[in-house]
């Protein structure tokens, strides 16, 4: 496969899953805001700041607002992670690719970025922001599900894979790590039991709350928030499910091409961090270090699968 089409599927397919976990976040932060009034900035800060682009709204906005931070994060064309940004970058990747791709896939493709370009062609209200963030989760899952009904399992279904696992590792830990070290009242708190809506945010923002309580009950303790989120290999949003997955599919594409990669020494060395140990041990190496480091590695991993295949090339 030439190196652009591998990359434009790979990241046609990250930015997909970008689209949607903005979204979660979105909803997540809407959701708690709407039962905390008095720290309803607070919380949009920390959805701000768990989508990556606080630098970017603060160049634009002064304070964090809810109608501001809605709309910077849904439909905000100078944000380039804002989920219209994402969708119109994987519609535009998806037409580079469009032979590799099943017309399903396309297709959904095609009705993902129209739907979405109409939803967001005006700023949202509270009224209708619910239903606007349902469909296009909606329409992302009817992507998601054409690629795993349509497409045969072989390199170009892998690529579209690492990008998926790749993003959906570096919203896991990013938003771990600022709803521990934004939000909590002092570094004296990581560890301790808090306010269960505190936490919910995190849960909602990763589609985890019911199976986390399937698991845990209704007690919820951010060190049990913690192992369930990096280390459980049966939750999809786990750091280390995700890990697991690019390994899989880093290890699928060496048997397609013959060769062994320099990107799967190092995602390999990653696995080895996020599993076969406990909760307690990361939080004795720093919580907060633990993830800085976890997406240092990844975006190395992310550069490395790049160089690899020859994206730009």
């Amino acid at each position: 496969m030439l190196g652009k089409t591998a990359g434009g599927l790979f990241w046609m397919f990250r930015y997909l899953e970008r689209s949607e976990n903005i979204s979660r976040m979105i909803e997540a932060g809407w959701r708690i805001a709407l039962t905390r009034s008095e720290e309803a900035d607070s919380e949009w800060e920390s959805v701000v700041r768990s989508a990556g682009v606080h630098e970017n709204y603060r160049v634009k906005y002064e304070s964090i607002e809810a109608s501001q931070a809605i709309n910077f994060l849904l439909r905000d064309k100078d944000n380039p992670s804002s989920v219209l940004s994402a969708i119109n970058a994987a519609r535009s990747n998806a037409r580079m690719v469009r032979t590799a791709l099943s017309s399903e896939v396309w297709e959904a493709t095609n009705e993902c970025w129209m739907a979405a370009n109409d939803i967001l062609k005006r700023p949202v209200s509270d009224r209708n922001l619910a239903d606007a963030l349902a469909v296009i989760r909606h329409r992302g899952a009817v992507v998601r599900g054409a690629l795993h009904g349509t497409m045969l399992r072989n390199d170009i279904f892998n690529f579209c894979r690492l990008g998926t696992f790749l993003e959906r590792s570096d919203a896991t830990s990013r938003i771990l790590d600022v709803k521990y070290y934004v939000l909590l009242p002092s570094a004296a708190s990581v560890g301790s039991t808090i306010d269960n809506t505190q936490w919910e945010i995190v849960l909602r923002s990763v589609s985890a709350l019911r199976s986390f309580r399937w698991l845990n009950g209704p007690e919820t303790r951010p060190s049990s928030i913690a192992d369930f989120l990096i280390l459980d290999r049966r939750m999809p949003r786990s750091l280390a499910f995700c890990i697991n997955e690019i390994k899989n599919n880093l290890s699928f594409l060496e048997q397609d091409y013959g060769t062994r990669q320099s990107c799967q020494d190092l995602a390999d060395s990653i696995f080895t961090r996020c599993t076969g140990r406990q909760v307690d041990t990361i939080f004795d190496e720093g919580l907060h270090e633990f993830l800085e480091a976890f997406l240092a590695d990844t975006t190395r991993l992310s550069g490395q699968i790049e160089q690899d295949f020859r994206f730009y090339h």
